[in-house]
């Protein structure tokens, strides 16, 4: 498989590229609408400059080249949601050039993925063909909103590297706060360019489009069927024509739409109400000041101030929500024991209820408050699932569970001791095993302690004064 992506970003604005309307998902139809919007003959568009300076963000943080200058085109087509037969975009000369993303694969390894351009466009209306048997209404609201088209190298191989790289690119995105990324909410869009060739082969076969998949699964999913639809037509003397595809999602195919236009079907020009976008350097300096920290550099933080694993920090920083969370319980306290905490007790939690991190039951404050007791060794890691289990349930502090419920750890070696003679007297034949030689049995006594002292025994302390008396 050879693949390319073509993503939509809706820029994050509250009004349109070249409109005063308000750029805001929802509303009634045709409720945010200009002239301009509405295609009226003899309306100027005034570029929005918010719009620019996010596009500059977008490509700094994609470690891209920004065009000083770049130009407005007409890309002209008709349809019945585009009211005035042409859409404008750029072509030829873009505002953010050549940049790259990095990908964080299974096993440690890294891809990375070349960024061919950025552009800045204005969207087209919808059209909405189910709301009546025999006719299509148009709404106008999105219309004018502006759109960052971020177009990949054709350097990805397969269903998993492809999500990687949306996961990535929307990670960044939101980082930066140039886009939500809100695929459910058209968004964020994409075209998937994808042809096969054989092993060994260099040359690029025919590719198909698979116009606008609206989420990664959905994406892996058109990925699968049109690779194999292209084997199966090429593995019996057939040909691949180059079109553009639909993704079915009710029947999980792709099926065509219309052949595949070139650039000249469009027969762009530069838009002659619009002078061509000279960037002041000084003022894009400024921006790439302002830019936050962005996921990889956030991982390699994590992975020298926090001690983590590549894989731990891969996950943590991979939404901006969460690695803030992570940061606020490992802060003073030790990262590895917050990254297991975070990523596999609390996301569990957070699974099962169906809830985001931001309306988690428990804060980033209190959770750091329950790690605490556990690297203090007022609890032991067993009794701390109870305590948080009972955090989710009553929102109370750990410290005031630990409290109420008695469940502080004993950590005197007196009492530790006498319960392991009193399990070892009344196991006196399993003792014997363990002495000939039947090592698997330590855990059976180590269970039996735990279990006549309520598991508030210390494990370390638990294990050394063990290993004496038996050795004894």
């Amino acid at each position: 498989m050879v693949i390319g992506l073509e993503v939509h970003a809706q820029v994050t604005s509250n009004a349109k590229l070249f409109s005063g309307a308000s750029a805001t998902f929802g509303g009634e139809p045709n409720a945010n609408v200009s002239f301009i919007d509405a295609g009226f003959p003899g309306m100027l568009p005034v570029i929005n400059k918010v719009c620019v300076e996010q596009a500059i963000r977008t490509g700094l943080g994609l470690k891209a080249q920004i065009n000083l200058k770049s130009v407005f085109d007409r890309k002209n087509y008709f349809y019945a949601d585009l009211p005035s037969g042409y859409q404008i975009s750029q072509f030829t000369q873009p505002i953010v050039g050549k940049g790259e993303i990095v990908l964080d694969m299974d096993g440690g390894e890294t891809r990375t993925v070349g960024i061919t351009r950025l552009h800045l466009e204005m969207d087209a209306g919808k059209s909405m063909h189910d709301q009546s048997p025999d006719k299509t209404f148009v709404d106008l609201n999105r219309s004018g909103v502006a759109l960052m088209e971020i177009v990949s190298e054709p350097d990805m191989r397969g269903p998993e590297e492809t999500a990687a790289y949306l996961k990535k690119l929307r990670a960044i995105l939101r980082y930066l706060g140039s886009c939500d990324g809100n695929m459910e909410e058209g968004s964020m869009r994409c075209d998937v360019n994808l042809s096969m060739r054989r092993k060994g082969e260099t040359t690029l076969g025919t590719r198909c489009e698979i116009k606008n998949v609206n989420s990664i699964r959905f994406v892996m999913q058109a990925i699968e069927y049109e690779a194999t639809r292209q084997v199966e037509l090429l593995e019996s003397g057939g040909t691949v024509k180059q079109e553009t595809r639909l993704w079915d999602t009710s029947k999980g195919m792709t099926r065509a739409m219309r052949s595949k236009e070139e650039a000249h079907d469009y027969r762009y020009f530069p838009d002659p109400d619009l002078l061509p976008l000279v960037l002041d350097p000084a003022w894009v300096e400024a921006i790439k000041q302002t830019l936050p920290e962005l996921p990889d550099e956030k991982k390699a933080r994590f992975m020298s101030d926090y001690k983590l694993t590549s894989y731990d920090a891969s996950v943590l920083v991979a939404e901006k929500a969460n690695a803030d969370f992570y940061e606020t319980v490992a802060k003073g306290r030790d990262g590895k024991l917050a990254a297991n905490w975070v990523t596999s007790e609390l996301f569990g939690a957070l699974n099962r209820m169906g809830k985001t991190i931001a309306e988690s039951p428990v804060s980033a404050e209190a959770l750091g408050g329950l790690i605490e007791l556990i690297s203090n060794d007022t609890i032991s890691g067993r009794i701390a699932k109870d305590v948080f289990a009972a955090m989710i349930e009553t929102g109370k502090p750990a410290a005031q569970i630990v409290e109420e419920q008695g469940l502080r750890q004993v950590t005197d070696t007196g009492a530790i001791e006498a319960m392991i003679d009193q399990i070892l007297a009344a196991n006196a034949d399993k003792v014997a095993d363990y002495r000939g030689g039947k090592d698997k049995l330590f855990g059976f006594f180590v269970g039996q302690v735990m279990k006549a002292m309520a598991g508030k025994a210390n494990p370390s302390m638990l294990n050394e004064l063990l290993k004496k008396k038996l050795a004894g």
